[in-house]
């Protein structure tokens, strides 16, 4: 009964599924109890009384503790019942069921591709057929049907590899950010340096992944072989691309950054991309940077506040910002051969929507890459704030290449301290921005 746990019993118990019995670990037994009297939820004390009593089982738990929680409840698994998990990382996840679930149960797995409040309505919703007939899966997707969410087949091999291609590099950029402005305790608001949509985004972005349960995270980064290769990649990048800047050669930091718009994007050196069918389609223009803006200052300020910061934002023409962040996530893409947009429509979060809408809104134009190439290498109001993100980068690069769940929870928890105060307002301002991507795509 974590935050996805709930998630989906409150779902089936609204939809009218009876006896939805759901469990926590058995010392929170009583307080789950009290919790959800009379609510329709029947409270069980643990693990073994609701894989003896139901028909469909999700287990809802982190993917680093996958194997020990399977191990310990999976033999007590009813005859014939079909086993889901709701991890983010599947190949733990299948040793498990595959090591501890008896052979007279099913395996219908799944996962949600967003968080646990965001409204799962038109989500993907990734299911898996691993173990199990065709009328099983069907069981399956009339269960899950009340989250109306839209169904994703693959298999678990597939779901790693996608899950890795969106959300890893996501991951590693905004916790990035994150820590190097921890580290430079700077609210990045309130400096005066951060205005506009594209800020926005990065800002309310990287505090709503702050705002999350570190596990969450943690399992994609450290279970996912192919995870590991693009957070080092990631920060290989940003360390190239930083050096160049600090080398003053323009020429060489241009020309690597306009390669790596080519090879993503497809669009030659001049050409300004385009609104058109297929990839190149435009996720976040220029007119919904300025609502996200709009979105964050009234969120902030009130509606008289954010007037008035939109006044100036358009009256004052943004700082000079080498938005390294963007420009070594498209150079890890292109280094590593990974085109962002195969997996968009069929299973992308709503968080890397909205990244690679913002990624894509600053390549679009040649001129706003090559005047971010410019201010890396010629305008010294970022380079305090660049160098600490290569370090931070790195940094959690290490942590992902050691394998250590305590080193990235310690990392995790100790930006998240930092930035604990707005964490509230940004999970307003970032569902509301989330809503709009997801509306307009």
């Amino acid at each position: 009964m974590g935050d996805m746990g709930r998630l989906y019993a409150l779902r089936l118990r609204d939809a009218g599924w009876q006896h939805v019995n759901v469990c926590d670990r058995p010392e929170k037994y009583e307080a789950l109890q009290r919790e959800w009297e009379g609510t329709g939820l029947t409270v069980l004390r643990d693990g073994h009384l609701v894989s003896r009593q139901s028909d469909f089982i999700v287990y809802s738990v982190e993917a680093g503790n996958i194997h020990s929680v399977v191990k310990e409840y999976g033999p007590s698994t009813k005859v014939g019942a079909i086993v889901a998990g709701q991890t983010s990382v599947k190949a733990p996840e299948r040793e498990a069921f595959e090591t501890y679930l008896p052979r007279d149960v099913y395996i219908v797995s799944c996962h949600s591709l967003h968080g646990p409040h965001v409204d799962p309505r038109g989500q993907p919703l990734v299911l898996i057929q691993h173990r199990a007939p065709d009328e099983k899966m069907r069981l399956v997707e009339r269960i899950l049907a009340c989250l109306e969410s839209r169904y994703v087949y693959m298999s678990y091999d597939e779901h790693d590899t996608v899950t890795a291609n969106t959300q890893a590099v996501t991951h590693a950029a905004f916790l990035t950010m994150g820590t190097a402005w921890a580290q430079l305790q700077a609210y990045p608001w309130a400096t005066g340096k951060n205005p506009g949509g594209m800020e926005t985004v990065k800002i309310y972005l990287c505090l709503r992944i702050y705002g999350a349960k570190w596990h969450v995270y943690a399992g994609l980064a450290l279970l996912n072989p192919q995870a590991s290769v693009q957070v080092t990649q990631f920060a290989k990048s940003a360390t190239a691309l930083f050096q160049l800047m600090l080398e003053g050669r323009y020429d060489a930091l241009a020309a690597r950054v306009m390669a790596a718009r080519r090879s993503v994007f497809g669009w030659r050196d001049t050409e300004e991309g385009q609104d058109v069918p297929g990839h190149t389609r435009i996720l976040v223009s220029d007119g919904m940077l300025d609502e996200f803006y709009v979105i964050a200052e009234r969120v902030s300020k009130g509606e008289r506040g954010a007037q008035e910061a939109v006044r100036a934002a358009r009256e004052e023409p943004p700082p000079a910002n080498s938005h390294l962040s963007l420009l070594a996530i498209v150079d890890c893409w292109h280094v590593l051969g990974i085109d962002p947009y195969r997996h968009l429509e069929l299973a992308a979060t709503p968080v890397f929507r909205m990244w690679i809408g913002v990624t894509q809104n600053l390549f679009r134009s040649p001129e706003r890459v090559l005047a971010a190439c410019r201010a890396g290498v010629y305008d010294v109001s970022f380079r305090a704030d660049d160098l600490e993100f290569v370090v931070a980068a790195r940094g959690w690069a290490q942590a992902v290449q050691f394998g250590g769940f305590d080193v990235y929870r310690r990392r995790f928890e100790m930006t998240r301290a930092f930035f604990e105060p707005r964490l509230a307002e940004a999970n307003k301002v970032g569902a509301e921005m989330l809503r709009v991507v997801s509306m307009r795509n």
